[in-house]
């Protein structure tokens, strides 16, 4: 069994797509994905893409992605990589693609310099707590993510 981590190009917009809805189906949101393969293909052909996106490939197969991005931290007063999404397709599961991407993740941090890796996990998601944990990742549990989108992002933009 080979694994192989490359980083994705906008040629990949359509596998990556693949990638969210089969996510989105697992975190039980099927249809929140507004996403197109268009959308993503244009944003990773910017002159500064809002994104970078890892993609595992097991025996020749796509098998999973991480999509991730630079945030910063004014305590470290240095950047950060913020993930997004990692994902690996249920028929790939438990062959070590998850552990192969957040390795290559924390790679990409320690070789730019960057001060650490965060990421957002869902309550009910246990599986996903024990595979982070493993690494010696901490939820923040002092830190509640808030959020701000749709009609009411418009609405206090307006006001």
């Amino acid at each position: 069994m080979a694994i192989a981590i490359r980083l994705a190009d906008s040629n990949d917009a359509e596998l990556i797509l693949s990638f969210i809805r089969g996510l989105a189906e697992y975190e039980r949101e099927p249809g929140a994905v507004q996403a197109t393969a268009t959308s993503l293909r244009a944003q990773m052909e910017a002159d500064q893409p809002p994104f970078e996106c890892l993609i595992a490939d097991r025996d020749g197969e796509a098998a999973g992605f991480a999509l991730f991005f630079r945030n910063y931290s004014t305590w470290t007063g240095r950047p950060g990589l913020y993930l997004e999404d990692l994902f690996v397709r249920e028929t790939h599961r438990r062959h070590g693609i998850g552990k192969a991407l957040l390795r290559r993740l924390a790679a990409i941090a320690v070789e730019r310099g960057w001060a650490r890796m965060e990421w957002a996990v869902l309550d009910w998601n246990a599986p996903a707590h024990g595979f982070y944990r493993a690494f010696g990742a901490v939820p923040k549990d002092e830190w509640t993510v808030w959020r701000l989108d749709g009609a009411a992002l418009a609405k206090v933009a307006r006001d």
